[in-house]
């Protein structure tokens, strides 16, 4: 049954909420969204609003690095060859030639805000990672990059004095007016619902992990940005393509902590639960294949051995060196009794970045006038159909850069007269039936990696959209109160979305396997997958959805 996701999701009057104003309105503080910050005029007055507090987001939690060519041996040609490897034909080569050409421009200012790489000598020490052809990753604290990235860049943020922050503040909605984005609808717990008025908006919301059981994400990784983006209209795409991190701890009750990629990197195996070294068996490229090639082979063992997992080993490493490169990874296996120097780890794929996301151009513009993304909510041509590990801090600099210049270049060729506009909604009476929130999303959750995981098959897919269609139709037509259940209804939003994607594209390419159709199919299926609301509500009205 065709289905019409709401435009907004809380009734709203102008004259019943607060109002503020602000030049370019920045919605997320990641690493993309911090960047973007930076990069607007100090004349122009900016707000980033982000639901948690400010450094909380998955570029502070990313372990291996920003990959970018700081050495002689390397080229720019090999980082371009080696992304177009990984993404295949759906990455856009004009952007990939773009985003490497940036990389040592965008880290050199990172270092200027007072970023502390490791060093070599007098050189940024550099690492490799699966699908790199050299050692071109620029890390800090071993293994903990996003963590002082975030610490630095926050710090410039927080001294100019033309950017303001509004921590804990959840999104509700954007709000479009005669097609374009004017601002958003936000709640905090101080002031409830409050009007915020841009001339120009820029989304970095960051990513949708939080959709399934396993995943590496932090807590506010819910798909926000992506389905606020939907709701105003903006063109989203490719939202099958969840790439799954194929090494996360995997210990019953333990959180599911990202066992970063530079180990394989620096030489740790993987084996499985008799000891045996199985990725060659996969890849002549063995641990060092890509993400997409390695997760498979991971979930493919696993079955053949019936194990829920298999094993990163480092026991044939250098301890010092171990324990120097990877302190984080080291503690937290530490809580768990597990000493990474004497011990083999117990990992698995988890959900880990998403792909697609909001239509962008090079310059991070949506489809919808006075709104861009950067990010992981952007989908830039970047990755294509599977991510180069370590692309994705480079990315968000170089696109946070791109949107926050471009926002900022529109909003000042504004006239200052810019003001609120006279939209409200009132949506139908909504259900009063108590719904339990915790076990709608749980059940999400485990539907999502039962039937959109690491492989997928016709019957899985259709029965997870039937499952997620009937919640939508009593889930969306609600309207709550709190984050808790406007972060359901995104999730919701996203996930439809995401499987009517894997269901459409009848192939296997990079992160999206089909069991039922194992082979890419370039003449029917080497292309993006697009939706957006206007299509979705004119084929619920009997209509025909656009080509």
């Amino acid at each position: 049954m065709s289905f019409c996701t709401p435009r907004y999701l809380v009734p709203f009057h102008p004259k019943r909420a607060p109002h503020f104003f602000a030049d370019v309105l920045i919605i997320g503080s990641g690493l993309a969204g911090l960047r973007a910050a930076l990069a607007v005029d100090p004349g122009l007055s900016t707000l980033v609003i982000t639901k948690d507090n400010l450094i909380e987001s998955n570029s502070t939690y990313a372990q291996g690095g920003i990959a970018g060519v700081l050495s002689p041996e390397d080229s720019f040609d090999s980082h371009v060859r080696d992304t177009l490897t990984a993404g295949g034909s759906l990455c856009h080569r004009d952007v990939v030639e773009m985003v490497v050409r940036e990389a040592p421009i965008r880290i050199e200012e990172l270092i200027a805000w007072g970023t502390r790489f490791d060093r070599a000598g007098d050189a940024i020490a550099l690492g490799r990672e699966g699908g790199h052809e050299y050692g071109r990753i620029a890390h800090a604290l071993g293994d903990a990059t996003g963590k002082e990235v975030m610490r630095a860049i926050a710090a410039a943020v927080e001294a100019r004095p033309n950017i303001s922050v509004w921590d804990r503040t959840f999104t509700i909605d954007l709000l479009t007016h005669e097609d374009a984005c004017r601002g958003a609808l936000v709640w905090n717990p101080q002031h409830g619902r409050t009007f915020v008025w841009a001339k120009q908006t820029v989304l970095c919301s960051g990513g949708a992990g939080q959709l399934y059981r396993e995943t590496t994400n932090p807590a506010v990784a819910t798909g926000d940005g992506i389905a606020l983006a939907y709701r105003a209209g903006a063109e989203v795409r490719d939202l099958e393509f969840m790439q799954f991190h194929p090494t996360v701890l995997y210990i019953a009750g333990g959180s599911r902590s990202l066992i970063s990629e530079a180990t394989r990197g620096e030489g740790a195996r993987l084996v499985d639960r008799r000891g045996h070294r199985f990725m060659f068996d996969y890849d002549p490229r063995g641990e060092l294949a890509p993400r997409d090639v390695v997760s498979l082979a991971i979930v493919s063992q696993m079955e053949k051995t019936k194990h829920p997992n298999v094993y990163l080993d480092m026991t044939h490493l250098d301890p010092q060196l171990v324990l120097q490169r990877f302190p984080g990874i080291a503690a937290v296996c530490r809580e768990f009794n597990i000493d990474i120097t004497q011990e083999r780890i117990p990992v698995r794929p988890g959900a880990h970045y998403m792909m697609g996301g909001v239509t962008v151009d090079r310059e991070g513009r949506t489809s919808v006038p006075g709104l861009w993304a950067a990010g992981e909510t952007a989908s830039t041509g970047l990755h294509g159909a599977n991510r180069l590990a370590s692309n994705s801090l480079l990315e968000a600099l170089v696109f946070g850069a791109h949107a926050g210049e471009g926002a900022s270049r529109e909003a000042s060729r504004m006239s200052d007269q810019y003001a609120a506009v006279p939209i409200e909604y009132t949506p139908p009476p909504s259900p009063t039936e108590p719904l339990n929130l915790a076990d709608i999303r749980n059940s999400l959750q485990s539907l999502l990696w039962r039937s959109v995981g690491v492989l997928r098959n016709a019957d899985g897919l259709t029965e997870a959209l039937d499952n997620i269609q009937h919640w939508c139709r009593y889930v969306l037509q609600r309207q709550f109160k709190d984050p808790s259940g406007w972060e359901l209804q995104n999730m919701l939003c996203v996930a439809r979305l995401m499987i009517k994607g894997a269901l459409a594209r009848e192939e296997s390419r990079g992160s999206h396997c089909r069991t039922d159709f194992p082979n890419t199919d370039d003449e029917r299926w080497n292309r993006h997958t697009v939706f957006r609301r206007e299509d979705e509500c004119r084929e619920a009205r009997g209509g025909r959805p656009a080509a």
